[in-house]
């Protein structure tokens, strides 16, 4: 999968900026205070009705680390009346006709998180809790929320333009697989009956769509939207069609050219057999891409019930998916669902630093809307003086969906502007003590962190920049980003800024003065990273740097810590049964926590999110990290109740309710030398009163053991 694009592109395309366009008439109106969650409200800005209105999962909270808020602020910006209903109780259709219907469109999405991962445990356990809702009560929203959202809307509103994205309706634009009913689910926009979906970062597709619909076009006429999928196809244009099946030959026995694995001094071109057809024309491989126009051709994925039904199909897709997703090179991808397309074209062009500071500065009030009162919002709580300096990620970790939903090409506000967004907190925001508790983004330190050539960036297909190792054309210098960070703590009023983010250690270690700069005054004592795991298996699997990379930043780390008088300590997070993880993957983890004096209070076990590449693994037992083939390797898939409770318990050994399903393991692992009370063995042979089989034991707490670190570790994704 590395290497350059088969065609030769010269930079990113060209994109509308994104506050050029002429303000919509109602631009006398606003800005609105806050946005309107009721009619009342409306009368008072002296509406008659909104021209945009945004449903969402989660509680209305002005500020801009909120998907809401900044789709609804950029919206305002360019003169249209945007109303907000929030949470809206979806067993009628009563509070989703709240404030009458838009002049132009509804937008639909689950909040800032998946719901079915907000409601669900990695266990498909219920969560008791929302940190989205008021007083972080659970329940407020309903499984699978931008269907259920749309279906309500439909019924309301038949007629009336409808368009969903977030995170959810994101990374399920194509067939994917459902962890939560264990099945492939079609594209979410034949369940929400959608008109359009916006994917990925949905500021220049949204502001797009209503700009055109405001000028008089119809929702049917926008095909043509960068990042935006719909049902149907593309008329404009004589098509080329590009079968993918015969692009990684899935099936295919014997060597042959990989189109996707090329190096830069590969010539281009090649011959191909065409079938001709009348449209569009259908394009069999013998050798190389064809030289279609990029923005004339597209992609036909296996259908989804192709790849409902053949999970190597399903690995297959994935990985196409995955390889046409740089901006600069991407094509539109088809799949067909039943007598239906599905019809996605390709992501948005990345913002500029000008459009990332003008969205990141709209008058946001920075506070939950005051129809919640003193209602306690937790998510608000943990970013309520964080500031979003970044976006993108090209880490490419396959159990992450963040490079599939922003990209991987990072997207960065000036540093002008990040510092007058601390100066608002400070001077404006109620309860600001004089710490900002995060600098950051999807990763802390890839600010201002790309390629160092323009034409190689919009050309490459490569899903990480950093693995397996740094790639010789990313510029790693964290210059700008020191500056920063020292700017920023140098402001009067400002006592600590620090850095809550998870930092990419890899990439640390390139800047030793960065990572002093990050001991020294960014740490107020831990300092999280992922490792993930410590074999080569589950490694290579996730395309995480070795633990090798992880002790030369501790060493970097505790040296600088130690020069500052400070006792700090790094919180490594670790993730157990990842597809490709064995039994003794997890041990030898355990042994490495348990020799390096590590004990972990909550551990999370992998959670097959729609899209994710990992997850392509776990239903499939294939790797879409290259071409897959029905002889390709069988991965190890640790699934089921049992096995996952085993790899969680390996990462809290020390836990004495653990103790009996581990000294179970270990014996039929051959490895009951590991079984007693030594410095070098993992669990003892007694088993302390009260813990292991029942209730109680398991709720008691089990007392703390001298000379050990505690750490929290979860993740979500």
């Amino acid at each position: 999968m590395h290497g350059v694009s088969d065609l030769p592109a010269k930079s990113m395309p060209a994109a509308v900026d994104l506050f050029g366009y002429r303000p919509y008439w109602a631009k006398r109106l606003t800005p609105a205070p806050v946005l309107p969650m009721s009619r009342d409200e409306m009368d008072a800005l002296g509406w008659d009705q909104c021209d945009v209105i945004l449903v969402s999962g989660d509680a209305y909270v002005d500020h801009p680390s909120f998907g809401m808020a900044i789709v609804g602020r950029t919206l305002e910006a360019q003169g249209f009346r945007v109303g907000i209903i929030a949470q809206p109780d979806w067993q009628s259709t009563d509070e989703f006709t709240a404030l009458g219907e838009p002049a132009l469109f509804f937008g639909v999405t689950a909040g800032n998180m998946d719901s079915m991962v907000n409601r669900y445990t990695a266990d498909r356990k219920v969560r008791s809790d929302d940190a989205y809702t008021p007083g972080g009560q659970g329940g407020s929203r309903p499984d699978r929320s931008v269907v259920v959202y749309s279906q309500r809307l439909r019924e309301a509103f038949k007629d009336c333009p409808l368009v969903v994205g977030g995170i959810e309706a994101s990374l399920r634009r194509t067939a994917h697989y459902d962890y939560w009913q264990d099945k492939v689910r079609r594209s979410i926009l034949l369940d929400s009956r959608a008109d359009l979906l916006v994917y990925g970062n949905g500021e220049r597709a949204v502001v797009e769509v209503a700009h055109r619909l405001a000028n008089g076009d119809s929702i049917e006429s926008l095909r043509d939207v960068r990042g935006t999928a719909f049902i149907g196809r593309r008329s404009d244009a004589d098509w080329t069609e590009i079968d993918s099946t015969h692009l990684d030959l899935p099936g295919q026995i014997d060597p042959q050219p990989d189109p996707y694995a090329m190096s830069a001094d590969e010539s281009q071109g090649g011959e191909c057999a065409t079938v001709d057809a009348d449209s569009p024309k259908v394009v069999r491989f013998a050798r190389r891409l064809p030289s279609a126009k990029r923005d004339e051709s597209y992609i036909r994925l296996p259908s989804f019930e192709q790849v409902r039904d053949d999970p190597v199909l399903y690995a297959h897709a994935s990985r196409i998916v995955h390889m046409e997703s740089n901006p600069g090179n991407a094509r539109a991808i088809v799949q067909r669902h039943g007598q239906r397309d599905v019809w996605i074209n390709p992501p948005p062009v990345p913002l500029s630093s000008a459009e990332m500071d003008r969205i990141y500065e709209q008058p946001y009030t920075r506070q939950p809307h005051p129809a919640y009162g003193d209602a306690r919002i937790p998510a608000y709580e943990m970013i309520r003086f964080s500031v979003t300096i970044q976006r993108g990620c090209f880490g490419g970790c396959t159990f992450c969906s963040i490079t599939e939903h922003e990209g991987r090409i990072i997207q960065n506000r000036s540093e002008d502007s990040i510092v007058r967004e601390i100066e608002t907190i400070r001077d404006d925001v109620p309860g600001f003590t004089g710490v900002i508790s995060d600098l950051g983004g999807p990763t802390a330190n890839m600010y201002r962190l790309a390629c160092k050539s323009r034409t190689i960036e919009a050309a490459c297909r490569r899903p990480s920049c950093v693995y397996p190792g740094i790639c010789s054309n990313l510029d790693t210098d964290h210059a700008p980003l020191i500056r920063l960070y020292k700017r920023a703590r140098e402001l009067p009023g400002i006592k600590k800024i620090l850095i809550a983010s998870g930092v990419r250690y890899d990439l640390a270690v390139e800047s030793p003065e960065y990572v002093k700069e990050l001991a020294q005054h960014h740490t107020g004592g831990y300092l999280k990273i992922a490792p993930e795991a410590i074999s080569e298996g589950p490694l290579r699997l996730m395309m995480k740097p070795g633990i090798g990379s992880y002790f030369r930043f501790k060493k970097l780390f505790d040296r600088y810590s130690k020069a500052a008088g400070k006792e700090q300590y790094l919180i490594p997070y670790f993730i157990a049964a990842h597809p490709g993880t064995t039994d003794e993957d997890m041990l030898e983890l355990a042994l490495w926590l348990k020799a390096n004096s590590y004990r972990a209070d909550q551990v999370q076990a992998f959670l097959p999110g729609p899209m994710a590449s990992a997850t392509a693994m776990y239903f499939s037992g294939k790797s879409p990290l290259r071409r897959v083939t029905r002889r390709s390797e069988s991965i190890p898939i640790p699934k089921g109740l049992k096995v996952r409770r085993l790899h969680k318990a390996f990462l809290r050994y020390h836990d004495a309710n653990n103790w009996p399903i581990l000294r179970s393991a270990l014996r039929r692992m051959g490895r009951d030398d590991l079984i007693g009370s030594g410095k070098h063995q993992l669990v003892p042979k007694y088993q302390p009163r009260g813990t292991g089989t029942t209730p109680e034991g398991r709720r008691k707490k089990q007392p703390e053991r001298q000379g050990t670190k505690r750490f929290r570790t979860q993740h979500v994704r």
